[in-house]
């Protein structure tokens, strides 16, 4: 009886492993790191596409490897321009990237995501009613780089301009994965792009942020933070029960210290619960103690959950206070409101 044997991702391995592989097939070791700039400067997903290696090489390795390579299933594209994509993943597991245009101001940010699911549970979001499958390799992070950046040069004839790990899961929770695609993304082995234009969202997770100091990131961090005082956020946030606002702030505060790297909160702002002017004085708190910007965002409703967007007037009213004390402030109104616009949406539907 035949059995399939699983082939290995070459993906997974590194440098020195693919100079290892071409040392046991008697191969200059020159061909690993062809091999490593096809895979990460080049973006190759098949190996016949690595022209400058032997046919034979090729062969060898189309037999005993694969490149588990994310694939576009499906995509929406909204009358504001943003593209909502779901990618399938080589084990069936669907998620999803979004690409959000500004070409006035010359901004093409990609939304990506860091897990298949969500542990946390948050009240608001559609990836949150989702099971937390597992982890993305870096690989598959990397992958929602490209592809996305493939679509905005096709759409808008720019190429990506900012990243936000504000997708799916919670990024800190998928740390190794994180930090290994940053390394791909930014790497001058990779795709080259400044680490600056990275920014890492956290629904927060305080000793991973403070791990982050420590470990010198380059990138900027965003907290979601939707809540300003420990009651509220409780009830919206689980994660905040054991993360409480006293603790985030310490742990954001050393990251600041440490890196002096850009610090944004996100809030979105939803009626009757967090939008009144006393909610407004509670998060002007939490902004004195170091700088940071605060993104206000329309909320996007989700089937089956009872909150709603606040009304404009009230998100301005609340943005002047916040500016009123120094605080720097950017209302984020709603993109793609004709597609399933939600984290976690797309990748849920049917």
């Amino acid at each position: 009886m035949s059995q399939t044997i699983q082939k290995a991702d070459i993906r997974k391995f590194s440098l020195e492993d693919l100079k290892t592989l071409m040392l046991e097939q008697k191969q200059p070791a020159f061909r690993a790191k062809q091999i490593y700039e096809w895979l990460w400067k080049k973006s190759a997903v098949r190996f016949d596409q690595m022209t400058n290696l032997s046919k034979d090489l090729r062969e060898f390795l189309n037999e005993h490897f694969t490149i588990n390579a994310i694939s576009l299933d499906k995509f929406q594209k909204s009358n504001d321009g943003t593209i909502k994509s779901r990618f399938q993943l080589h084990d069936a597991h669907m998620i999803e990237s979004v690409l959000i245009p500004v070409p006035y101001d010359k901004r093409f940010t990609v939304c990506v995501s860091s897990q298949v699911g969500c542990s946390l549970t948050c009240k608001f979001c559609a990836t949150g009613q989702m099971k937390r499958m597992r982890n993305l390799d870096p690989g598959e992070i990397y992958d929602q780089v490209v592809r996305v950046n493939q679509q905005s040069m096709e759409t808008f004839g720019h190429p990506l301009t900012n990243i936000v790990y504000m997708g799916m899961g919670e990024p800190l929770l998928a740390y190794k994965s994180v930090m290994d695609s940053v390394a791909l993304i930014t790497g001058d082995h990779g795709l080259n792009m400044s680490p600056k234009r990275i920014t890492i969202s956290t629904a927060g997770i305080a000793k991973m942020i403070t791990k982050l100091a420590d470990d010198g990131v380059k990138f900027n961090l965003a907290l979601s933070l939707h809540a300003a005082d420990d009651v509220k956020r409780n009830e919206i946030m689980p994660i905040n029960e054991t993360n409480t606002l006293d603790v985030l702030m310490d742990s954001i505060e050393y990251f600041y210290q440490k890196t002096r790297n850009r610090i944004s909160y996100e809030y979105i702002a939803f009626k009757n619960f967090n939008d009144s002017i006393e909610d407004a004085k509670n998060l002007a708190k939490l902004c004195k103690r170091f700088p940071v910007k605060v993104n206000i965002i329309e909320y996007n409703p989700i089937e089956g959950v009872e909150f709603v967007k606040s009304k404009e007037d009230a998100v301005d009213e609340f943005a002047s206070y916040l500016r009123n004390q120094d605080i720097m402030v950017t209302i984020r109104r709603s993109r793609g409101k004709d597609i399933d616009a939600a984290c976690g949406q797309l990748a849920n539907k049917d």
